[in-house]
């Protein structure tokens, strides 16, 4: 590929908590009132993600940690140690009986399936909420979530933290200055194997005393315990509990290709990967979305495709963004912590490339983007643009501190949408799939249509859901 020649050229780290948790946090105004109220805040899940989760909000002064559920009570012990005063229940439902005039707001971090439940329950209470990624297990309740959190006026955040970091925010920066002219196409991937191929083993144990099997199952039908099979993490890889590599990773890594290009919803999607089995997601999907053009694309649509596992774009692809020599970029983890540079002589291993018309940008999954090719870029100065604390922007928004949330509902909802077409695409190999995002229906391949919306198991219904 030819291009002409590109157009002229807060911060420390905080560690959180007794387990070392780094989260950037970012210096605000000096001049800025600190919040006065208190928020009084509930976490749903207590360990893992959870865990981070509450770290972090709570690493604010004015956030009071109030109460916690938990399905498994063995889980908590981080959580009774940092906050003693705590109250702990075992079923989410109950925590939001007993403590919903006590809370103002809660994060939502358990597996996919029971985000929609929850987040929805907390939301007609008036709970502002910050809610894992993928937001939901389903395109519908996504569709709910997003609806719901905007008519009540609510604030939300979804739990894609990178959003908030500086590496992406320069992404995006960089591609809506027009450096690398408009946008032709996008290649996504991560390395991820969130797949697995045949039937769950034989139970061999029941449930530990500690774990309320019926609670972790929830929404989805009833089936015995399998030690390790499901809980505490292998559940991102069933069909009914997680959404697979493209659920778990796609919403961070399609993140900064979703805001840099303004894009809505796909027109189409095509799957040239495998076919979950009737258990599992599969791994090494290879997904084509088609999206309507924006002022930052070439043409009237935009192909972004993904690839995970040992799926990667074609080689002529990978080319676009290799080094003619080693180069170093500074590398940061999932919580922000900066690590040492890296030497880069080839892809990296979950990302994106971005191909305009005057020039390609490499966004790595998590470091800071680099511009190709190499020799046309030497003058290039990467925007200098501070990070903020995504946990802290949501919790200061609530009380009316300077913090604002710069992935809500209203961002988030669409980007998870677009993303979860990902896991109805798969079911249908080879088969170009036409979206009505309006109607919320698959317009050629009406079969589809029923992968949009789970049944709930009969006594975990919400109302309105």
């Amino acid at each position: 590929m030819n291009f002409s020649s590109p157009l002229p050229r807060r911060t420390f780290l905080k560690t959180l908590g007794a387990a070392g948790l780094a989260v950037p946090f970012f210096a605000r105004n000096a001049h800025a009132a600190e919040p006065s109220k208190v928020l009084r805040h509930a976490s749903f899940g207590a360990s893992g993600m959870a865990w981070s989760d509450i770290q972090a909000i709570a690493s604010n002064k004015f956030v009071k940690l109030v109460a916690v559920a938990d399905v498994d009570l063995n889980r908590v012990a981080d959580v009774k140690s940092m906050f003693p005063d705590v109250r702990v229940y075992q079923d989410w439902r109950q925590l939001l009986e007993k403590e919903g005039k006590n809370i103002d707001s809660v994060n939502v971090s358990t597996p996919d399936h029971m985000h929609a439940p929850i987040a929805y329950s907390a939301m007609q209470l008036g709970k502002h909420v910050y809610c894992q990624k993928p937001l939901a297990h389903d395109i519908y309740e996504t569709r709910m979530l997003t609806n719901f959190a905007r008519e009540k006026k609510l604030i939300t955040q979804m739990g894609i933290q990178i959003h908030s970091q500086k590496v992406y925010r320069q992404a995006v920066a960089i591609v809506q200055s027009g450096v690398i002219g408009k946008v032709k196409e996008v290649h996504t991937w991560s390395s991820k194997k969130w797949g697995d191929v045949g039937a769950p083993p034989a139970p061999t144990t029941p449930p530990p005393a500690s774990l309320d099997w019926n609670l972790w199952l929830g929404t989805a039908a009833d089936r015995p315990y399998v030690p390790g099979h499901y809980q505490p993490g292998n559940w991102r890889k069933r069909l009914d509990f997680g959404t697979g590599t493209f659920g778990d990773m796609g919403c961070h890594i399609f993140d900064p290709v979703f805001e840099a290009l303004a894009l809505t919803a796909p027109l189409s999607l095509r799957s040239e990967g495998p076919a979950p089995d009737q258990w599992n997601w599969a791994i090494n999907a290879n997904i084509k979305y088609i999206f309507p053009g924006t002022a930052y694309t070439a043409d009237k649509t935009v192909a972004v495709t993904w690839y995970d596992g040992d799926a990667r774009p074609p080689a002529e692809i990978r080319e676009l963004i290799k080094s003619k020599k080693p180069s170093e970029v500074t590398a940061v983890d999932d919580a922000g912590k900066a690590k040492k540079k890296q030497r880069i002589t080839a892809e990296p291993d979950q990302g994106s490339i971005i191909i305009g018309t005057k020039g390609v940008l490499s966004v790595p999954h998590i470091a800071t983007p680099k511009l190709f090719p190499e020799v046309d870029f030497a003058g290039y100065k990467i925007p200098e643009i501070a990070g903020s604390h995504h946990w802290s922007d949501w919790a200061e928004a609530i009380v009316g501190g300077p913090g604002k949330p710069l992935a809500p509902f209203d961002y988030s909802g669409p980007l998870t949408e677009s993303v979860l077409l990902g896991s109805v695409a798969v079911r249908y190999p080879q088969t170009t799939l036409e979206w009505d995002a309006a109607k919320l229906t698959f317009k050629n391949e009406k079969g589809a249509n029923a992968h949009l919306r789970r049944t709930y198991r009969k006594g975990f219904e919400v109302a309105g859901l």
